[in-house]
């Protein structure tokens, strides 16, 4: 009976492998290409800060830096490809 669970699951296995793997590597170049954004926008909101006084259009700016730094929507990009490669691993340990 087990054998034959395997056998069914495997083409799901197989393609959430699949998408594991290609899920990393857009997270991976998108955490360089989104950091560089990053620290770009950091000094554009800095810049509006200081020289234009705007301190809430400023603080925008930085909570739109922050949410695209590899702290922001990356790392929860990166937690959500955690579950589901636990959720691949599991199905596989069946």
């Amino acid at each position: 009976m087990r054998i034959l669970l395997k056998i069914l699951l495997f083409p799901i296995t197989l393609a959430l492998s699949a998408i594991v793997l290609v899920c990393q590597f857009i997270c991976v170049f998108s955490s360089m290409l989104l950091s560089v954004l990053a620290l770009l926008l950091f000094i554009l909101a800095l810049a509006i800060m200081v020289l234009l006084g705007e301190v809430g259009e400023g603080l925008k700016a930085m909570l739109a830096a922050y949410l695209i730094s590899p702290y922001g929507v990356p790392l929860l990009a990166s937690w959500l490809i955690g579950a589901v490669d636990g959720l691949n691993k599991w199905l596989k340990a069946i």
